[in-house]
């Protein structure tokens, strides 16, 4: 649960910047109306700068209830404009993923759970740091447009079951601002903020029911499990205090989820899965179909009694290749090449490979996540700035995972190259990431906990 503020809620504070602020530096919970005050005036401009990223100090030192991170969500959501989803012939759903390295669940997860006449609106980002972004992925498929008009996004849902896109500047403008302070006020790890700016995005959304996938491990955001955790419950309360339903999945991100990393690498794993090819996707699988049936749950297919018959039911219909189609279908209906989705050879493709090899013999006991994403970023295929510009064709295929038995010189990951500026820093960092011992060990569980 999130940290409660000492002291007693607010009875005489004025309802003004100050009085807010006073409020948060004595421990007093605030009320709705003083959140909706201070948000209201950032996003208008009334209340300066320097108060907001005091507030968020305040937050940052001294947490939130649950109620206050409710009452901030829903401020942040109202903000600015919410998806009309009124015009949808079905039931909404969709999830959202705290980041990680070949985490492209979206993939699979969309076009499964639209087979079973649910809809999904998915607006998603671009990646920054060492995690790629669900948007540069589909880019890499030549005509795909992520600029989607709202009247369009409703079309879509009722004509194929998905739309994927991105974030509008008049989506929770006030998350755009905090995001912005908490970058150079030292705020970003508040579980609060981080759960406001997720969960205010995912409301104005509209969907109904909503699954967050929360990663923890050397590739993930929120490193340690109890802090994972943490911030899975918050979002999930936040999300029944807005009406929806809502559960979290947290998840292993000590390793890639996948083999591959990268834009256009990704969304040929992608296309392989949803023909029905297992082999080497075991973790990608598991994780995908455990979301899905988490949406099953909140669609009103399955009960959460049932998980097991909605995985058994999600296995089958993954290998069917019916969620192929509707994937396809989403790709064409957004402008994509579907050329590319039938022939993945098409997709952007590096100038050369280079196999990293292994300095020992022993078997891999650890991988640092976070690194392997780096390494496909000194590449070019994430941004370390929001103005860089990405590769689509470059990457890694990662060859050994945890536990793994590896020789000297057999190859660890393959890069993707297309240009030498950084290649030294890649290989190094990826040789890094791998730690090679005398004995066996097994890889953590890769599903640790679900809230619900």
């Amino acid at each position: 649960m999130t940290i409660m503020p000492m002291g007693n809620p607010i009875t005489q504070n004025p309802v003004t910047a100050r009085g807010v602020l006073d409020a948060v530096k004595r421990g007093q919970e605030l009320t709705k109306a003083h959140v909706d005050y201070f948000v209201r005036g950032v996003v208008d401009g009334s209340i300066p700068n320097y108060q907001a990223a005091a507030f968020l100090m305040a937050v940052r030192m001294g947490g939130m209830s649950d109620r206050e991170t409710a009452f901030l969500t829903q401020a942040m959501t109202n903000s600015g404009r919410c998806l009309d989803l009124s015009g949808v012939r079905g039931v909404t759903v969709d999830k959202h993923s705290t980041g990680g390295i070949s985490d492209g669940t979206s993939f699979i997860v969309a076009p499964l759970v639209a087979t079973y006449g649910l809809r999904v609106p998915m607006m998603s980002g671009r990646g920054l740091g060492h995690t790629g972004g669900t948007l540069d992925k589909l880019e890499a498929i030549l005509g795909f447009r992520t600029s989607l008009a709202e009247e369009e996004v409703v079309e879509l849902l009722n004509k194929v079951g998905i739309a994927i896109f991105g974030q509008t500047s008049e989506i929770a403008p006030a998350d755009k601002i905090f995001y912005g302070l908490r970058d150079v006020t030292e705020t970003v790890d508040s579980i609060p903020l981080i759960a406001a700016s997720i969960m205010s995005k995912k409301l104005a959304e509209g969907a109904s029911g909503l699954v967050m996938n929360v990663t923890t491990g050397s590739g993930a955001f929120m490193s340690q499990l109890d802090e994972a955790k943490k911030l899975a419950e918050t979002m999930v309360s936040i999300g029944k205090q807005s009406g929806r339903r809502a559960s979290s999945v947290i998840t292993s991100m000590d390793q890639p989820l996948g083999p591959y990393v990268g834009n256009a690498l990704e969304i040929k794993q992608a296309i392989d899965v949803l023909s029905g090819v297992t082999n080497r996707y075991e973790n990608f699988i598991s994780v995908s179909v455990e979301l899905a049936a988490h949406l099953l749950v909140h669609g009103g297919i399955y009960t959460f009694d049932q998980m097991k018959d909605a995985r058994n039911d999600l296995g089958t219909r993954l290998a069917s290749g019916a969620a192929l189609k509707v994937f396809r279908d989403m790709v064409e209906a957004q402008g994509g090449d579907v050329a590319f989705i039938d022939d993945p050879s098409r997709l952007p493709r590096a100038l050369r490979t280079i196999d990293v090899l292994a300095t020992q013999s022993g078997y891999v006991s650890a991988i640092n996540a976070t690194d392997i994403g780096l390494a496909s970023v000194y590449l070019g295929a994430g941004r370390e700035t929001v103005d860089a510009r990405v590769d689509p064709a470059v990457g890694i295929e990662v060859f050994k995972f945890v536990g793994d038995s590896v020789a000297q010189n057999e190859p660890l990951a393959r890069l993707y190259v297309n240009d030498d500026a950084r290649l030294k820093e890649a290989k190094r960092t990826l040789l890094g990431a791998y730690t090679v011992g005398s004995k066996k060990v097994q890889p953590r569980e890769l599903i640790l906990e679900t809230i619900v």
